[in-house]
C-alpha cells in the first residue's frame, strides 16, 4: 500500500455555511478511489457558537485544524488528498506537507479569489487561510501554522485579479504571482513556466470549485438556480471544467504533486432534495 491518505473534511465553519457538509461527502463518493489510499473522516461540529470571537466559529475551527494536523502527523503520509469542506480545509495539510517537504515546495491556489484577507476585512476563516499559511492572517490560526510558507511559494491561478475587493490586497503587497483565466485557456505553459522558473519540486494545489464557469459546472455557489449573478458580492469563476482538468494532468506530469484540497463543492440539487426530506417524520 502507498503511504497516501485521503481526508474527508466536511468542514464548514470558515464559511458559514452548513451545506458544505454534504458537499464534501458527495465529493468523497466522487473522486476516485483508490485500494492503495487509506480514507479517514475528521470530526466536524454541527453546533454554532456565540462566543465574540475575532472570526466566527473560531473554537471549532482551530480544534478541527488541530485534529487534522495531529492525525496527518500520527498517520505520516507521503500525500495528502483533503475533501471539504470550505477552503480553510487547506491550512493543516499544507501546513504538515510543508515540514514534510521544506524544500522545492511550492502550492498552486485555483481559485477566483485569493483568500488572503485578515480579521481587519473578514470573519470568515475561508477568506483569510492562504494569509494564516503565510502568518499574516489571523492570529491564533497563524500560530497554529508550524511551517508557514513564503509569498513567493504560491501562485494563485484562475485569480480575477482586476476584480480584487479591498479585503484582497495582500496579495499585490506581498507581490505575489498569479495568473489570470484568460492566459489558462489556450494551454497550461504558465504555471509549468512558474514552476520551473522557481524550481519547485513538489506542489500542493487547493482546488476551490469557484474557479469554474457555473454555467459549464453546476455544483458551486453562483450556479444556484435563480441567483442574480450581476448582484453577486464577489470574482465568479470562468474556467471551463475541460481547461481545469488539463491544467491539472499538465501539473500532475511535470511535478511530485503531494498534496490537493477539493473545496466548496455546492451541488445545490442534492442539496435541495437532502434539506427537503429532511423535513418528513419518517427519516427523523
Amino acid at each position: 500500500m502507498s503511504n497516501n491518505l485521503r481526508i474527508v473534511l466536511p468542514q464548514w465553519q470558515g464559511g458559514m455555511n452548513p451545506n458544505y457538509r454534504l458537499g464534501a461527502k458527495l465529493l468523497n463518493a466522487l473522486v476516485p478511489e483508490s485500494q492503495k489510499t487509506e480514507t479517514l473522516e475528521i470530526p466536524v461540529s454541527d453546533k454554532r457558537h456565540s462566543a465574540d470571537t475575532v472570526v466566527d466559529e473560531e473554537e471549532s475551527l482551530l480544534n478541527q485544524m488541530e485534529t487534522t494536523f495531529d492525525t496527518l502527523s500520527l498517520k505520516d503520509p507521503d500525500k495528502v488528498i483533503t475533501l471539504g469542506g470550505d477552503c480553510s480545509i487547506s491550512e493543516a495539510p499544507f501546513d504538515y506537507l510543508h515540514g514534510k517537504y521544506p524544500n522545492n515546495f511550492g502550492v498552486i491556489w485555483l481559485d477566483a479569489h485569493p483568500d488572503v484577507s485578515d480579521p481587519s476585512t473578514s470573519r470568515h476563516i475561508h477568506e483569510i487561510v492562504a494569509a494564516n499559511l503565510m502568518h499574516k492572517g489571523a492570529e491564533k490560526f497563524n500560530k497554529q501554522v508550524k511551517n508557514p510558507i513564503e509569498p513567493k511559494n504560491f501562485l494563485f491561478a484562475g485569480l480575477k485579479y482586476e476584480e480584487l475587493r479591498p479585503m484582497d490586497q495582500l496579495i499585490k503587497e506581498l507581490d505575489m504571482s498569479y495568473i489570470v483565466p484568460e492566459e489558462l485557456k489556450k494551454d497550461s505553459q504558465p504555471i509549468l513556466d512558474w514552476i520551473n522558473k522557481n524550481n519547485m519540486k513538489h506542489i500542493a494545489i487547493h482546488l476551490d470549485l469557484d474557479v469554474l464557469d457555473p454555467d459549464d459546472f453546476r455544483e458551486t455557489i453562483p450556479s444556484e438556480v435563480g441567483i442574480d449573478r450581476s448582484k453577486f458580492p464577489y470574482a465568479i469563476g470562468s474556467l471551463k471544467l475541460a481547461e481545469l482538468l488539463r491544467l491539472l494532468k499538465d501539473i500532475d506530469n511535470n511535478t511530485d504533486v503531494v498534496g490537493m484540497s477539493m473545496a466548496e463543492h455546492m451541488p445545490w440539487d442534492d442539496i435541495n432534495l437532502h434539506n427537503g426530506l429532511s423535513e418528513l417524520t419518517i427519516f427523523e
